[in-house]
């Protein structure tokens, strides 16, 4: 369930013009600070998966592998895409709230 939340969020953000997809655009803005979240593919290369840990450890940039490449790419409407980064504070937030379980009730 929380899966398609987030998919649905990927896609407004990307309507929004705030993320950005595929590797080597997903290093680029993250060397400009520009990234807050980063999402891999559970079913990218390992590769690809510890290559972003790694980076994303070192920016000290929010990680996760989530969904798959087919879903990702629907999400925001592109094909054969397993990296998706998310540029805006408040889009990534809200996605890592879904992905740690959801709603905070309080």
């Amino acid at each position: 369930m929380e899966n398609n939340r987030v998919l649905g969020l990927l896609g407004l953000a990307t309507r929004a013009g705030k993320t950005v997809w595929g590797t080597d655009a997903c290093i680029e803005y993250m060397e400009k600070n520009r990234i807050k979240l980063i999402l891999v593919a559970k079913d990218s290369s390992e590769r690809l998966r510890k290559k972003f840990s790694e980076l994303c450890e070192k920016k000290n940039i929010n990680f996760f592998e989530f969904s798959n490449v087919d879903e990702i790419s629907n999400a925001i409407g592109k094909h054969n895409k397993a990296v998706i980064g998310v540029k805006d504070i408040n889009f990534s937030n809200e996605i890592i709230k879904i992905i740690n379980g959801g709603e905070v009730i309080g």
